[in-house]
């Protein structure tokens, strides 16, 4: 998979394990492991530029007498989310196209 999508697909899933509920590193790479496998050298570089674009906050607070650093996702963060649904549907439309235009091919070609 290209590097560039495959990067902007991760920060579309980090933002989207904040939508419910504000967490933690080790809890978004948790809920994100049935889809996908990702670790904490991934993810803290991710959620501080998530961070430096202003689409999530961090703060700390206390867990077992230790502080724990919370994310918490922004509305930047939330219109993000919005827009990748938007340019996937005309990714998915592109997909459709040329999957079309592909069967065609073979088609064609099986009965030469």
């Amino acid at each position: 998979m290209d590097t560039q999508l495959k990067r902007g697909m991760l920060d579309i899933c980090i933002l989207s394990t904040l939508l419910e509920e504000d967490s933690y590193g080790y809890k978004i790479i948790k809920d994100l492991q049935p889809f996908l496998t990702i670790s904490e050298s991934t993810l803290y570089p991710i959620l501080r530029r998530l961070e430096s674009a202003g689409y999530l906050g961090v703060y700390s607070a206390e867990h077992n007498g230790r502080l724990r650093k919370y994310y918490r996702i922004f509305p930047p963060g939330e219109e993000r989310i919005k827009e990748f649904l938007q340019e996937w549907q005309t990714m998915m439309s592109i997909y459709n196209y040329i999957e079309e235009e592909m069967k065609k091919h073979e088609e064609r070609n099986v009965s030469k």
